[in-house]
């Protein structure tokens, strides 16, 4: 979690630092281009941070599902087993 932070902080530095280069003598177009930079930058962490949790929660469901997998067959064949055994009791037509 620190690395994409930090990534993001550096990426921010560098898009300041564009900024300063492309209006080097209007500071309210500067300051706008910075909160602008800023605002896409925000956006950007916004879609990591999404991206990790979204990440996280499908390796919780890989893990889920790895770890339940034998007892999800296990009972299939029990309910195999059931319907075949309910199958036989039940009259012909």
């Amino acid at each position: 979690m620190k690395a994409p932070l930090l990534f993001l902080l550096a990426c921010t530095a560098v898009l300041a630092v564009g900024a300063r280069a492309d209006a080097p003598e209007q500071p309210k177009a500067l300051v706008q281009k910075v909160q602008e930079l800023a605002q896409k930058a925000t956006a950007m962490a916004k879609e990591a941070f999404s991206r990790m949790r979204e990440s996280e929660a499908a390796q919780q469901a890989r893990q889920w599902l790895s770890d339940n997998a034998e007892l999800a067959k296990q009972r299939l064949v029990w309910l195999k087993e059931q319907l075949v055994e309910l199958w036989k009791k039940t009259p012909a037509a």
